[in-house]
């Protein structure tokens, strides 16, 4: 975790997919393939939220040809190893069309998925090569404790450690992630070459 001193780091694109800006506490990192005096030109000293403000992204989005994504709340947890078995029963699949599934390739590699009864959990290789989950619950499924069990599932189906960005509005997702033991660390959005819809 960056020190938080209020600052904000530029790093290089850690591949020509990845591009956008982590915010944690009191300290903001852009990785972008753009001038680091570019950015402190556009931020205020006095403003630790600038970084994910929706001028500094339109300008952003500008500059790199790119299309804003969400704000997503980003989580992460530690594997669990070990002898335990998964929480669910879960059977691996290949890309099935699911929209969850479809997201996913755009944004990962190494993309993996299983499904349960009334869901889906992806795991793949995001950002800087992070590994990263996403859940899906059937609506007629939800309200039961399958998207806890999924989010579960994921840190034993990944080797290291498991991020996951979730919509802040998705109440119901945030508790999911926290109640299987996935910690806030900040906030992220993702500049893609596709529009967002």
């Amino acid at each position: 975790m960056p020190v938080a001193d209020g600052g904000v780091t530029v790093v290089p694109q850690p591949s020509p997919r990845d591009l956008g800006v982590l915010a944690f506490t009191a300290h903001s990192v852009v990785f972008a393939d753009v001038e680091p005096e570019w950015v402190h030109e556009r931020l205020p000293a006095d403003d630790l939220s600038a970084p994910l403000s929706p001028p500094f992204l339109q300008d952003l989005a500008v500059r790199t040809r790119r299309h804003v994504g969400t704000i997503d709340l980003l989580v992460l947890a530690a594997p669990v190893s070990g002898p335990a078995p998964l929480p669910l029963p879960l059977r691996e699949v290949t890309g099935d069309g699911h929209p969850r599934v479809e997201r996913a390739l755009r944004h990962r590699d190494a993309v993996r998925v299983w499904a349960a009864e009334g869901g889906v959990v992806t795991v793949g290789r995001g950002v800087a090569g992070r590994w990263e989950v996403a859940v899906e619950v059937d609506p007629g499924h939800r309200g039961r404790g399958l998207g806890r069990l999924l989010a579960e599932a994921a840190r034993r189906l990944c080797p290291g450690p498991v991020w996951a960005q979730i919509a802040p509005g998705n109440a119901a997702s945030v508790r999911a992630f926290l109640a299987a033991g996935y910690v806030p660390m900040g906030a992220e959005v993702l500049l893609t070459d596709q529009e967002v819809t």
